[in-house]
């Protein structure tokens, strides 16, 4: 884009703003509140508070409510642990313990005997 068609661009939407803002000056809803905020800051400099000090009398409740140190985190529930499976071998005899399946011995078993067969065997 060149510089001058940025500069148009630009100029158009400053133009729309000085639009809206002009509408805005002359809405009453707005003018009011001016007013209002005007009002109560002045009124609030002449019995020195802060708009702090009138939070605190409007909603005593609300201060401690944001100064309240956070809830602790409830703790992370620890799984429980897996329990000790004992395999016994029918014909040789050999026991094998193990707390999952992946165990060496347990899976040549698996895949020479088939796993029902094997999960038979389980003490």
């Amino acid at each position: 884009m060149s510089r001058l068609a940025e500069f148009r661009a630009l100029e158009q939407q400053l133009a729309a703003q000085l639009a809206e803002l002009e509408n805005m000056k002359n809405d009453e809803g707005l003018k009011r509140e001016v007013e209002f905020e005007e009002k109560l800051r002045d009124l609030l400099g002449e019995y020195g508070f802060s708009l702090k000090h009138i939070v605190e009398i409007l909603d005593p409740q609300g201060s401690s409510r944001r100064t309240r140190a956070p809830a602790p985190e409830p703790e992370k529930a620890t799984r429980r642990a897996r329990q000790v499976k004992r395999y016994k071998h029918p014909e040789s005899g050999e026991v094998v313990e193990t707390k999952g399946g992946n165990h060496k011995v347990l899976k040549e078993w698996k895949a020479q005997y088939g796993a029902e067969t094997v999960e038979s065997w389980l003490q």
